[in-house]
């Protein structure tokens, strides 16, 4: 379990790295409730985009996206419009995006994909 952990808060990490990278201004990481967590929250513009965070060194429980079920994006909603409510920021849009990183052989390539549904 350790190793699992382990494996998924430096996932976390590079798509933190690559997020900043490629322009998001990251307002919250790891934010939770009693209704469960959401792993990365950025700005996009004016657009609020709550990030799920997928890491994988194998395909033995599927494939990151795989794992991303639509009970799981009824929860990132539920979760983010508590979040929400405890902010001043005012956001034209709520999006949900997946950053999946997977290791075959060697390197983790990463996968962004915008406005899941």
């Amino acid at each position: 379990m350790a190793a699992t952990h382990e494996l998924g808060r430096y996932g976390e990490q590079l798509a933190v790295d690559y997020l900043r990278a490629a322009g998001f201004k990251i307002l919250d990481r790891n934010w939770s409730c009693h209704e469960g967590e959401i792993d990365i929250l950025v700005r996009d513009g004016s657009v609020l985009v709550v990030v799920e965070v997928k890491t994988r060194s194998g395909r033995s429980h599927g494939t990151a996206f795989e794992a991303v079920t639509p009970a799981k994006l009824a929860r990132l909603r539920t979760l983010a419009a508590r979040w929400l409510s405890g902010q001043p920021e005012w956001f034209s849009a709520i999006r949900i995006d997946v950053v999946a990183l997977e290791r075959f052989a060697g390197e983790f390539s990463i996968r962004h994909d915008r406005g899941v549904s």
